[in-house]
């Protein structure tokens, strides 16, 4: 009876102690498994979060990139948007031309031509007072001539002191006369000279006026160069190379 006890706690001893082993087996593989699990899940996470960062590197080299502008102030873009072109009426131009003289000018804002006109209207109009004005003493002083009134002031105030002595009286005469005609030939000259710049200014204004939306564009242009010509001799039909200018219109 004592060897069957010592046989069953001796049998005990050996199912505690297998037990103890397999409960310290399970622990080391448990414990050698979460390392890996862990490992797995973080390899997961890094190849996840580079993949999501390559998406994005992509994204950004593959859109087209936005310029930022920056804000107009808002009067300033009214201004522009409401901006219209100036484009001049012929036919007001040419009747304020006629009406006054460089008003078409200032009519088409072409300030800088009124000095050129001004200045012609005001040399006319002291050609034309200055010959009128010699024209009338040289016509009294012919007039008094004709008329044998020497000593008359019209006389004596045109010509030297003594110049009566020393020529005759026919001779004065026909100088007077000659002279009074070359004064009148010239204010009639500065008379048409007058009109002549009044009528330029009026043609001034209306072709500016008219030519104001004419295309201006550096494809209207006219090129000449150096250029290799064929030419073809009625003996040989070959054509020959000879050197030569070439002029091209761009329209």
């Amino acid at each position: 009876m004592k060897r069957t006890f010592i046989t069953h706690l001796v049998r005990f001893s050996l199912v505690l102690l297998l037990c103890l082993l397999q409960m310290v087996g399970g622990t080391a593989i448990i414990a050698q498994n979460q390392p890996r699990a862990a490992s797995k899940r973080q390899y997961h996470t890094t190849a996840d979060s580079l993949a999501a960062e390559n998406q994005r590197k992509m994204l950004e080299l593959t859109t087209p990139p936005t310029l930022q502008s920056q804000p107009l102030p808002t009067d300033s873009l009214d201004q522009a948007l409401n901006r219209k072109q100036w484009v001049p009426n012929p036919t007001k131009a040419t009747w304020l031309a006629l009406i006054f003289p460089g008003g078409g000018q200032i009519y088409n804002r072409k300030y800088w031509k009124l000095p050129i006109f001004y200045g012609g209207f005001a040399g006319c109009a002291y050609a034309l007072s200055w010959n009128n004005k010699m024209y009338k003493d040289y016509m009294s002083a012919y007039k008094d001539a004709a008329n044998n009134r020497w000593d008359s002031s019209s006389i004596t105030d045109l010509l030297p002191p003594g110049y009566l002595d020393r020529v005759s009286k026919t001779q004065l005469t026909e100088t007077l006369r000659k002279r009074k005609d070359t004064y009148r030939r010239y204010r009639d000259l500065s008379i048409f000279a007058f009109i002549g710049v009044y009528l330029l200014s009026v043609v001034d204004a209306y072709v500016d006026a008219e030519l104001s939306n004419f295309d201006i564009t550096p494809e209207l242009s006219m090129r000449v160069e150096p250029a290799l010509i064929d030419t073809k001799t009625v003996s040989s039909s070959s054509s020959q190379k000879s050197v030569g200018l070439q002029c091209s219109f761009r329209f």
